[in-house]
């Protein structure tokens, strides 16, 4: 909206959720129609969990919290995945999807329906990789919005980073 008005001063969740309380800011509740801010938190295991990143799974699953209530917490991993890493990622609430093929794809095709399909306000990936780029693309046509994770500095996709209305860099 060209020259400001009401949505200049509102935050992109704010805009994706509706509009803030009366003071401008928002007031933790979902304006769209189901109480609290459902967030997809869809994690590309082979590209976050790798040695020179140091990234634990509680800081990932922190930097979905940040955003509402996670409707869908996920790790999806090849079949490479070390026995430790799944144990380790169920006992902190995340599914874990496991395929002998490329996890991409899995990842992809499920968070698009999961946006497609009004399951979430949010959509988020934590991953290193620009092949997600349309996933984020797609659900914020959708009017959801999007955040991209990255699993440290020398890790981000800046492509990644630009289709997401939000970013986060974990250290």
């Amino acid at each position: 909206m060209p020259g400001g008005g009401v949505l200049a001063g509102m935050s992109w969740l704010d805009r994706v959720l509706g509009g803030g309380d009366e003071e401008g800011g928002r007031s933790g509740r979902d304006r769209r129609g189901h109480g609290e801010t459902r967030v997809g938190l869809f994690v590309d295991g082979p590209n976050v969990f790798r040695g020179e990143f140091e990234v634990d799974l509680d800081d990932v699953r922190a930097a979905g919290e940040e955003y509402g209530r996670l409707a869908v917490t996920t790790l999806y991993l090849d079949e490479n995945a070390s026995s430790g890493l799944v144990q380790a990622a169920e006992a902190r609430g995340f599914a874990v999807v496991t395929t002998s093929g490329d996890v991409d794809v899995k990842l992809a095709v499920d968070a698009t329906a999961a946006a497609v399909e009004d399951r979430l306000d949010i959509v988020v990936v934590a991953s290193r990789d620009t092949d997600f780029k349309p996933v984020l693309e797609a659900a914020a046509e959708r009017g959801l919005g999007t955040v991209a994770v990255a699993p440290g500095e020398h890790g981000r996709s800046d492509a990644l980073r630009n289709a997401a209305q939000d970013d986060i860099t974990l250290d």
